[in-house]
C-alpha cells in the first residue's frame, strides 16, 4: 500500500507478487510484445527463454540462460517492482521511446520482465503512448491482451496518469 505524507511516497508492506501468465508473451500492439522470464504451466513456474523470436529485446529483470543471444539486440535496466528512482523512470522513458521507434521500423520487439506483469507493463504502456494511444487505453489494452493483473502496481499506474517526465521530476525532489 503505499501512503502519502509529508511530500513523499511511502510503501506499506510488500507488493503482492501475482502468479505469472501461461503465455510467455503476449502482443499488445502490432510488433510490440509483452512477456516474462517465467510462465505458468501445468507443472507451475516454467522457464521463459527468448531466442530468435524477436529484433530487439528490452528487459527490466534479467536471468542468466533466459536468452536472447548475442546475436539480437538487446537492453537492460535494473527496476525493482516497487518505487522507482528519477534515474529508473529516465529508464523506463528510454525503453518506452527505444520500443516505440523499434516498432515504427518494423521490428518485433519484446519488453519483459520477470513475470511480464508490472515493469514490463509500465515500459509497455508507456510505449503505446508514444504510438498513440491515450494511457485509460494502453493500460486496458495490457490488461485484455496481457492478463487482467497486468500494471496491478498502482504506483506504476500513478507514474503513467501523472505523466513519466512530471514523475520523474517529482521523484527527483526526494533525493
Amino acid at each position: 500500500m503505499v501512503q502519502r505524507g509529508r511530500g513523499q511516497l511511502k510503501t506499506r508492506g510488500k507488493h503482492r507478487h501475482d502468479p505469472p501468465p501461461e503465455d510467455p508473451w503476449n502482443e499488445i500492439g502490432p510488433r510490440l510484445w509483452m512477456g516474462g522470464h517465467v510462465r505458468t504451466g501445468p507443472a507451475g513456474e516454467e522457464p521463459v527463454v527468448v531466442r530468435r523470436e524477436f529484433d530487439l529485446v528490452l528487459s527490466l529483470y534479467q536471468r542468466e540462460g533466459h536468452g536472447p543471444p548475442p546475436d539480437v539486440e538487446h537492453h537492460f535496466a535494473e527496476m525493482p517492482d516497487g518505487p522507482l528512482t528519477a534515474a529508473q523512470i529516465a529508464d523506463v522513458e528510454r525503453f518506452a521511446v527505444l520500443a516505440a521507434e523499434a516498432v515504427r521500423a518494423g521490428r518485433l520487439t519484446l519488453v519483459r520482465c520477470h513475470t511480464g506483469l508490472n515493469r514490463s507493463g509500465l515500459v509497455g504502456a508507456q510505449a503505446l503512448v508514444e504510438l498513440g494511444l491515450g494511457v485509460p487505453a494502453a493500460i486496458a489494452r495490457l490488461r485484455e491482451r496481457r492478463s487482467p493483473r497486468a500494471l496491478s502496481n498502482n504506483l506504476f499506474v500513478r507514474y503513467l496518469e501523472t505523466g513519466l517526465p512530471t514523475a520523474r521530476l517529482l521523484t527527483g525532489l526526494d533525493a
